[in-house]
């Protein structure tokens, strides 16, 4: 039986030395990190995954093939990669590993050939608990040793249901020390992003009692989530024992994240109380999502691209129908919402291409999805702001329309007699002149026979923002008709400095309006007067000047300021 080992073993080393001058050999170089396999290796599918690494080795009837260059390779379900790449005998003692940056690879075994001839294994993927990998990390990260007299020969043996797209790269400790480094730079920024949406929306929920930073909340913790499981950061920090999770999350928690932004869209541009046609389809879509993500939780796992890629699809195009259709339908944030949709749904066909084999990995389709949550979140985020503003300002508009004329945001007339007796009766108590004036604009008709009807009521508007830039912040505009206004100055004042306030309206409605013709300009009369001297009443001293200006339009007085 010792006679039988050693023969074994002896033609299992001339096997491995056979092949190790058939194949070149995988220089590692510490000046040209990571190392792609490339030439190095040579790759076979066992379709029907039953082949022992030991018959791997010995069968003369395998046909191996050079790995490819873009690292794409035709694997289906239920099928067995083999990859066989040999190492050449060095003294170095550098630690080196194998790494598949890959992090959603089902299974992963790396066999190491020993000059004893027996075979070393190490596992890694996601059916295998993260906490029972050798070097837990990621993704499947493997030690690759040497032997000082002669070259060391590797099987690498690959199962995953969603086939397999992913370099074979080598690296030092110190490489890949100092590349996760970086990458958890980046990794922190972005789940940054993701809590500090969470902690927005959940406070925007109970603060502005708003569904909509709900799905805020519920929309930047699924995309932190996915992207988690996406890097593989989620295996290894959040759920390190749970292997099948780990298998399923990525697709469970992919989908989720696609229902939440599409309800986030949906609910800020107010889909519901808009189009009950178009709510009820995202609704739909939503149900179907739920029903799906359940089938992706207890079917086989080779079904998952079959069962939700369709979905993936459809939900950006529903997300970008939506947005379009509210921005040529007016939405003020129907314009913002397309802008962030369209490079989410481009990331997303990016890592549904890249799952699929389509394309292979690379910087662009591995950062892809992390650059669209850093552009989506913050500008989600801007929009609700917005939208939020907005509301308060609507129903501060509605509570005070008995106050105010919503035409121009002035007061009203009922507001105007009501500050200006308690300017009267400051006046008094301080001992101080105030002023108080009425305004008329007397050419609208002309206006109206010279320029058209939409000028002529625009006109008193354009107005009101004169007098609202004239007036000091103390002092108070009001509407109190369709072509009369109202001011009231605050003292002290003096008869000089309240002289010059009429003419400084007059002046300034005649200045050209943006916009408008430049012959397109108000004419008003003033017609002001100084408390509490000239009277202590409110309603007699505005009664006393409406018929100072009733008796100038009747007489055709072409004065412009008149004081009682």
């Amino acid at each position: 039986m010792s006679w039988f080992k050693s023969w074994s073993a002896f033609c299992l080393l001339a096997l491995a030395c056979t092949a190790a001058q058939a194949a070149p050999l995988l220089e590692l170089n510490p000046a040209k990190q990571p190392i792609a396999l490339g030439d190095a290796g040579q790759y076979w599918i066992d379709a029907d995954a039953k082949l022992e690494p030991m018959q791997i080795i010995t069968s003369p009837d395998i046909a191996w093939r050079a790995t490819p260059e873009r690292g794409i390779y035709p694997l289906k379900p239920r099928q067995a990669l083999w990859i066989k790449f040999t190492v050449p005998a060095s003294q170095d003692s550098e630690r080196w590993v194998l790494e598949i940056p890959y992090p959603a690879l089902d299974h992963a075994e790396l066999h190491t050939v020993q000059a004893s001839g027996q075979m070393t294994v190490q596992k890694a993927g996601d059916l295998l608990a993260v906490n029972s990998w050798l070097t837990p990390h990621r993704h499947a990260l493997m030690v690759v040793s040497f032997n000082p007299q002669q070259p060391t020969q590797y099987l690498l043996r690959l199962d995953n249901a969603q086939g397999f797209s992913a370099p074979i790269r080598f690296a030092n400790a110190r490489f890949v020390l100092r590349s996760e480094q970086k990458m958890s730079l980046f990794l922190g920024f972005y789940f940054g992003l993701a809590a500090l949406g969470l902690g927005v929306g959940l406070m925007g929920l109970v603060w502005l009692r708003d569904r909509a930073y709900l799905y805020y909340a519920v929309c930047s913790a699924m995309l932190g989530l996915t992207l988690a499981a996406i890097t593989g950061a989620a295996a290894l920090h959040l759920w390190p024992n749970s292997p099948y999770w780990a298998d399923r999350s990525l697709a469970i928690l992919g989908i989720w994240a696609l229902l939440s932004v599409l309800l986030l869209n949906a609910t800020v541009v107010s889909l519901a109380e808009r189009s009950r046609l178009l709510n009820r389809l995202v609704w739909a879509v939503a149900g179907v999502g739920i029903v799906l993500s359940v089938l992706l939780g207890i079917t086989d796992s080779a079904l998952s691209l079959t069962l939700s890629v369709p979905y993936v699809v459809t939900v950006p195009v529903v997300l970008i129908g939506i947005n379009v259709w509210a921005w040529r339908h007016g939405d003020r944030y129907g314009g913002w919402l397309l802008l962030t949709a369209i490079p989410f749904a481009i990331a997303w066909a990016i890592a549904t291409a890249r799952y699929m084999g389509w394309i292979p990995l690379s910087f662009i389709t591995e950062q892809s999805g992390l650059a669209s949550m850093a552009f989506q979140l913050p500008v989600l985020l801007v929009v609700l702001v917005l939208r939020s503003q907005q509301s308060r300002e609507n129903k501060r508009r509605i509570l005070g329309l008995d106050r105010i004329d919503p035409a121009t945001g002035l007061i009203n007339e009922h507001v105007f007699g009501e500050r200006l007796m308690r300017m009267i009766a400051r006046s008094i108590r301080l001992k101080h002149q105030s002023a108080v004036m009425l305004i008329d604009v007397i050419n609208i008709e002309q206006i109206h026979r010279d320029f058209g009807r939409k000028a002529a009521d625009e006109l008193p508007l354009r107005v009101a923002s004169r007098l609202l830039a004239t007036a000091r912040e103390i002092d108070s505009a009001a509407r109190l008709s369709e072509r009369r206004f109202g001011m009231l100055v605050e003292g002290p004042i003096s008869d000089e400095d309240a002289a010059t306030l009429g003419p400084r309206v007059v002046a300034r409605a005649l200045m050209p309006y943006k916009g408008l013709h430049d012959e397109c300009v108000a004419q008003v009369r003033v017609a002001y007067a100084l408390v509490p001297y000239q009277g202590n009443g409110a309603q007699s001293l505005l009664s006393r000047l409406e018929s100072r200006l009733a008796a100038a339009a009747s007489s055709d007085d072409k004065r412009a300021v008149f004081v009682l």
